[in-house]
């Protein structure tokens, strides 16, 4: 029986799913099928804003751009975007309908559902094909009541299971034991087959366990799919692991961060002193540092920046030493004032000060933006409670985080150099002040065009709610020449972000048995 339809669900978390749909819609567009993704429920906070003005996953965006598609909200009908560690803002067909708690979003599952069926049908009457990815495990017994996100979907709207599971993680053929040993008798006979990810070593030394595998469950597995090192696909919602720049994989680059690290330990702000002393880069290197917000949201905005050749790029925990930087960046947040507060408790405040005094630069995306003016208050208590909060007052406004959200796509120029920027806004707070009267950027509206952001007046802290300053080449080179990056290479990261697309699903159409794997679809 063939169906329209494929859905990915993984042993665990983080075992491929985003990437294995992103990779067969990509697979299925270059085959000239009329393909679409689709996640019934996602819990993310990067997050990106769709052709018809909502809000969904940054998973489905990219699977989207795969199949050659402008992003749809129907491709993730509910997007949850925790806020605190019970609660999380709840968006259903792109637009917040309100903040719920664990227990509270569990007894709106049933209306969720009707969301999702919805944007079910629509997209099955559009396109040809429909792959659909899970959420965590089908496996988490605790949350099968009322599931719309694995096979509680699955099960409704009978659609065939290919399940993905991490031998890097070590015990694949438990995890895929054990998860079909925790299905019902018809979820069992809906998975289809199995996929083996991120495999390195000898495919023969392998062949044994996928004989018994087979033998033991009664089903094939349709592929093991290499390890692919140093590709780059835009993360679902976990900070990427490493803080370096990804190009830099060399011992020789291994033994100078370690150094650094362990220079950074012995005093931070010491090490910020010596910027004056001694370049941290010349002027064809670009040291940035963001700090790893407890509620860090969006942090795609640094792709670019962690895979460009000319920036040592860092994520920097708060348990971690500061690496003295060119620029730092306070990236958005779910919950900024609480996210502001962490940063003070963990002497965030005292390094900023003095990255400043020694003439480094300092930029706010959104929430980051934020932070850097006078006050932020919460009236309506829409990231906690209600109050307000002192920001760092290095830009002369205040914010107000009203109920409704600002979601917008955004074509821009910026205010300070000769480039365009399209990117998009997701913000609940409003900002007023003398400081945005030195915009960091104008929108572009038809004829007109419209202010947005700030720039200090000594130049040196800068901030704006747009996202995506550095996907565009004109735009990053602009931003890194302000941060003081003066002789710059080439560099293009929407080409580079397509290549890996194609460098993916090259990989995938190899190792998949696809034979087998079209009797379904």
């Amino acid at each position: 029986m063939t169906f329209k339809s494929l859905m990915v669900q993984g042993t665990t978390s983080d075992a491929g799913k985003s990437t294995l749909v992103a990779a067969l819609c990509r697979i299925l567009y270059r085959r000239g099928v009329h393909v679409a993704p689709f996640k019934p429920q996602n819990m993310a906070l990067n997050s990106a804003v769709t052709v018809d003005g909502g809000e969904i996953g940054r998973a489905q965006a990219v699977q989207a751009f795969a199949c050659g598609l402008e992003p749809h909200t129907d491709m993730n009908p509910v997007l949850l975007k925790p806020n605190t560690d019970t609660g999380c803002q709840v968006i259903i067909h792109g637009k917040a309908v309100g903040n719920l708690e664990a227990t509270g979003y569990h007894a709106y599952k049933p209306t969720a559902m009707r969301a999702v069926l919805d944007s079910w049908q629509r997209l099955q009457s559009q396109y040809e094909c429909v792959v659909v990815e899970g959420a965590g495990s089908p496996a988490e017994i605790n949350l099968r009541d009322n599931d719309i996100a694995n096979m509680g979907f699955a099960e409704s709207v009978d659609c065939p299971v290919l399940l993905i599971a991490d031998i890097d993680r070590g015990g694949v053929f438990a995890h895929i034991v054990g998860t079909l040993a925790l299905l019902s008798e018809s979820e069992k006979s809906r998975v289809v087959g199995f996929v083996i990810n991120r495999f390195r070593g000898d495919i023969a030394l392998l062949q044994p366990g996928l004989d018994w595998l087979e033998q033991e469950t009664g089903k094939p597995v349709l592929g093991v799919i290499p390890y692919l090192h140093g590709m780059h696909i835009e993360a679902e919602d976990a900070v990427p692991k490493t803080r370096e720049n990804s190009n830099q994989v060399s011992c020789e680059g291994e033994t100078r961060r370690q150094g650094a690290s362990e220079e950074g330990s012995t005093n931070s702000t010491e090490t910020i002193e010596r910027r004056s002393q001694q370049s941290i880069a010349d002027a064809r290197r670009l040291v940035v540092v963001v700090p790893v917000l407890p509620h860090i949201s969006n942090h795609t905005d640094f792709d670019a920046l962690r895979l460009h050749p000319q920036v040592d790029f860092h994520f920097v925990k708060m348990n971690e030493a500061i690496p003295a930087a060119d620029l730092i960046i306070l990236p958005g947040s779910k919950n900024v004032r609480g996210d502001l507060a962490y940063l003070r408790a963990h002497g965030w405040e005292q390094v900023l000060t003095k990255h400043l005094r020694y003439d480094g630069k300092v930029l706010g995306i959104c929430g980051g933006f934020q932070m850097l003016g006078r006050l932020i208050h919460d009236p309506y208590a829409i990231e906690g409670e209600a109050g307000s909060s002192s920001g760092f007052g290095w830009l002369d406004m205040e914010t107000t985080l009203e109920q409704s959200k600002q979601l917008k796509q955004v074509t821009a120029r910026l205010a300070f150099a000769d480039a365009q920027v399209t990117g998009y806004e997701i913000h609940m707070g409003v900002s007023v002040g003398n400081a945005l009267h030195s915009p960091a950027l104008y929108i572009v509206d038809g004829h007109a065009s419209q202010p947005e952001g700030a720039i200090s007046v000594d130049n040196q802290v800068a901030g704006t709610y747009l996202h995506g300053l550095f996907d565009h080449a004109q735009s990053c080179a602009a931003w890194l020449q302000w941060a003081g990056l003066q002789v710059q290479e080439p560099f293009d990261y929407e080409k580079l972000r397509s290549d890996e697309l194609d460098r993916l699903a090259d990989c995938v159409e190899q190792h998949l048995d696809w034979d087998k794997l079209t009797r379904y679809i």
